[in-house]
């Protein structure tokens, strides 16, 4: 079992999307990303450098979130989430999640989100 640090509601202002409007307007995204490590280390020393840095992740879901347009959130997701493992070797796994609240859907609704979740075990990792 593993320690978590969960990142929520990071809002950033992105240009993803299928439709022309989309990109060219852009709208509101939020993120969260959970993370999985072995914080035991981190915790017994009280030492920043044995821990993840959420400052550091919620710099890199941000420059996902407002960079190059997407047509898809699952490609944003994924990215972020991937970006995450290879940015932080302690972890074992994340979850990202990309919600659209403003998503172009013709009915009434209070969110659209999509998930991605990486782990060291499915990248066959020697770790796992």
């Amino acid at each position: 079992m593993a320690d978590r640090i969960v990142l929520t509601g990071l809002r950033c202002y992105g240009y993803h999307g299928v439709f022309p409007e989309e990109k060219r307007e852009g709208q509101e995204f939020l993120v969260d990303v959970t993370c999985w490590a072995d914080l035991r280390p981190a915790a017994e020393s009280d030492d920043l450098s044995l821990t993840l840095n959420y400052a550091e992740l919620a710099e890199l879901a941000h420059q996902v979130l407002t960079g190059p347009p997407r047509d898809l959130i699952e490609t944003v997701a994924a990215e972020v989430a991937e970006r995450a493992m290879a940015q932080f070797p302690l972890l074992h796994a994340v979850e990202v999640t990309v919600h659209k609240p403003q998503a172009p859907i013709p009915l009434n609704f209070g969110d659209v989100a999509v998930v991605a979740r990486r782990s060291r075990k499915n990248m066959g990792s020697a770790r796992d």
